[in-house]
Parts: structure tokens; sequence; C-alpha cells
């Protein structure tokens, strides 16, 4: 379903709603005034000097640490009473800015809709973003209509609906010119896979758009973008539009006091735990949940933003997940560090998150440490970097700081499949921050992730080969 066919409506809305951004200028940014009493709502931006030093004090103390780094200094981002205990800490911190309210009307619709209909296919919060039942409306929509080229797969269900408790099924969709073999859950598939995933962070938003746009090039572009078309006929593409429905949930709830969820919605350790971000979030942290460098660069307190769970690979999602990549792609790595996937090894999984314009690879768990497939991992990040008009690229450690349990240490750890992370989004400006105007992705965002992603399917066959 092309984009072009959404309503006129929707786009109305996403134009009028082009004026509200969350954060404005971020780091770089001249220093904003002392804050007046907070609202409920009301978060500011942190500039921690010489945090880079301090990374792992302050991740493991619960502290929201962006995806940012500018010189030493590091960003987090929370409420006034969060600005106290850095202070009270020992961290030497400036107010960088003051994040105003959002606004918009949350949809009426909470849980997975019974009906995935044309209606729900057109549900939005924020001026154009996809509820999760749009988002799902919108795989059924294609798989119907691209029945050659697209097959949609529940691989599994969310924390919340294991408990009964509402939630959602996690659902994917394949995408590739449909011959025999291919789009089966088995590591003996006829052609390579690129496996694309959007919204593990549920509040970066701006990933979950990107992938639906990216599902409408494929399947409307097959027969007519000569690229697209011989792309479809190689490839196998995998994408999974909403990685964290429940947290998504939560996000697009929100309304004029947004609830910037991160993590998923599993209250079991911090039932007392908020909604709304700052010093108290209920969940845990799914890219800080996986076996590989677990306990690096997270939190143990349930509340935190970092909170990496009671144990190593706990979560329902984190399961589903790495049960999906078991079924689709061989294991090709012997276990160690330095241990190299063969050249011949095919595959590449990307997680899009936001936001500071960074390629990501392993290991992120310690930048000391290279990878048995470094050099080619990194020459394909400082290519994808160079494609999306200069972005930062290297090991997490390197230009930002370390963290383990991600799922891109995961897939390479576990089956040698090359893995990055991209952190889409300006750190300053009018389109930066966790939930830019909707106008961005079509103006910004979309023309270098499109770019972006058709490089990497071009490598999907053969990663670690010349």
């Amino acid at each position: 379903m092309s984009i072009t066919r959404r309503s006129a409506l929707a786009m109305t809305v996403a134009a009028a709603a082009a004026t509200a951004v969350l954060a404005g200028a971020f780091p770089g940014a001249s220093a904003a005034p002392s804050p007046a009493a907070p609202q409920p709502s009301t978060s500011y931006l942190y500039r921690v000097s010489g945090g880079a030093a301090q990374s792992e004090s302050l991740l493991r103390a619960g502290f929201d640490v962006l995806e940012e780094r500018q010189g030493a200094d590091l960003f987090v981002m929370g409420s006034a009473e969060v600005g106290t205990r850095l202070r009270a800490g020992g961290y030497r911190t400036a107010v960088e800015q003051v994040l105003p309210p959002l606004n918009w009307a949350p949809p009426a619709r909470s849980g997975q809709a019974a009906t995935l209909d044309a209606a729900v296919a057109e549900e939005t919060y924020y001026g154009g973003y996809r509820t999760v039942n749009a988002q799902y409306a919108h795989l059924d929509q294609v798989a119907r209509d691209h029945a050659a080229l697209a097959t949609v797969v529940d691989y599994g269900d969310s924390w919340r609906k294991t408990r009964g408790s509402g939630g959602y099924d996690l659902k994917a969709i394949c995408i590739t010119k449909k011959n025999a073999g291919d789009c089966a859950l088995s590591t003996s598939a006829p052609k390579p896979r690129l496996f694309v995933m959007g919204q593990l962070h549920a509040r970066e938003i701006t990933t979950g758009d990107a992938a639906y746009r990216w599902i409408d090039h494929l399947t409307d572009g097959y027969g007519t973008d000569t690229q697209v078309t011989n792309l479809l006929n190689s490839t196998e593409v995998w994408v999974v539009p909403i990685a964290n429905p429940d947290g998504v949930d939560i996000v697009q709830r929100g309304g004029s006091y947004p609830y910037l969820q991160r993590k998923n919605a599993n209250n079991t350790n911090g039932s007392g735990c908020g909604t709304t971000g700052g010093s108290s979030q209920v969940g845990i942290d799914l890219n800080r949940n996986t076996s590989s460098g677990y306990g690096v660069g997270s939190s143990t307190q349930p509340c935190s933003e970092t909170y990496r769970g009671a144990s190593a690979n706990s979560e329902v999602e984190t399961k589903a997940l790495q049960s999906l990549w078991r079924s689709l792609y061989k294991d090709r790595r012997a276990t160690g560090t330095t241990a190299a996937a063969p050249a011949d090894t095919t595959g590449m999984v990307v997680s899009m998150h936001s936001y500071s314009n960074m390629v990501l690879f392993p290991w992120g768990f310690n930048s000391s440490v290279k990878s048995g497939n470094d050099a080619s991992l990194r020459a394909i990040a400082r290519q994808m970097a160079s494609l999306a008009g200069g972005w930062r690229y290297g090991q997490p450690g390197e230009i930002l700081y370390n963290a383990g349990g991600a799922t891109d240490d995961w897939v390479y750890d576990e089956l040698g499949v090359s893995s990055f992370v991209w952190e889409i989004g300006n750190p300053s400006g009018s389109c930066s921050g966790f939930t830019p105007a909707y106008s961005c992705q079509t103006s910004l965002y979309w023309p270098k992730v499109k770019g972006m992603l058709l490089y990497a399917a071009s490598k999907t066959a053969r990663p670690y080969g010349s």
C-alpha cells in the first residue's frame, strides 16, 4: 500500500503537526534558562561534563543517558528530580534544554484490534505516525495486495498478551518474489536474508515509520523499479516494524503528556514504576536484555530506563526475536570474541534506533575488543554512514559508550550474521529528538534511510566477502 494512498485527512493532520517537536536544539545549543516549577510532563536535557568517562556509573545508577556524545560530554534526559540526583551524585551538570510537552490525541483503542480492517490501517497519532494496530493492518493489506511477494508471520506474543492483560501479537513480514522455499522458517533458504527491525525502543518512533515506508517501497516498486525488482528476485527481506508493541502502546497513549516509554511493559520486578519517563519507568530494556555482554552499561534498578531484567534473555519479546533469527540464519561462527564467521556467510540484521546519526556494530560491550569480522563490518558501516550524509560510525564505545545485552551483539555472537544499529535522527535542530514532527520523515529521514537500506540489501549475500 503506497504512502500516497493514505487519506487526504491523514496528510492534512501530518502537515498541521509539523511545528510540534519534542527536542529542538540539543547539544551545542545555548543553555536554557533555569526552569520554573515543572509541569507534570516537563522534562529536561542535562549536559554531563566529562560524562563519557563516567558512562558506566551513570548507566548503573539508572539515568536515561541518551545515544549522543559531544567530546567528553554525555546527555541525560529526565525531570527536575533527575537533575537534583545528578548533582547530588557529584556529576557536573547543566540544563541544556527544557523540553516542551507535545500535543496529540491518543488513539481510542489500547491493545490489539479484533479486526485489522482498512479503518484501523488509518489510525495515527502525533500527525501521522501509525499505531501498532495500523502497522499490523498495513502488513495484512500488503500481503493481500501483493500475494506473490509478501507473507506475514506471527512469531510470538508480547508480555502483556502472555499475561492476558491486552497486548499484541509479534509480527513480521517477509518480502521477496516468492518461489519454492521462500519465506519459510528454515535455515536452508535459497536466498540471502536482510532483516530490518524498528521500535525495539518504543519511543523511537522514527524507526517504525521508516520500516513502514521500506515495506511500501519494496512492494510498490517491484516490476517498475529495476533496483527493487532485482533485489526481490534475489533476496528475502524481513521486516519487523514494531518489535516492542506493548511499549509503543504506552507511547501512543500519551497525548499531551507523552509517555516516552523506552522499555517493554513487564512490571514483574517493578510494579511501582511509572510510565512517564524521568526517574521511574516500568519495564525491561529489550536492548540490554540479551546474553551477549549482559550487565555492561545497564542498570539493576527495575524503574531505570536501562533496567536489563532479572536475567539474560528473560523477556518474551527477546526470546521470540532470538527464536525467529535462529529459524532464519545458520550459526556460522565459533565461540570467542575474536572468532570470525566465514567469508561466505550470508545475511544481515539492521536494528533501527534513534537518534544521533550513527552506525554501530559489534562489539558493543567492549570497544577494546575487535570482532573477527571487524574489517568487513567497519567497511560496510563506513559506506552506510557516507550514504546518510556523513554520520559517525564505529563500535559503540568508540563514539558513544559501551553497552552490553544488545540485539546486534547477540546476532553476531550467536550466529555470525553481520549486524548493525542505526541511530537515525539529528542531534540538534527542528527535526531532532525521539519525536520529530511527522513531516521530518518525508523531508529528511526517509530519503537517507532508503539509500542505506538498499545498500544493506546489496551486501546481504556476502557481507564478509571481498
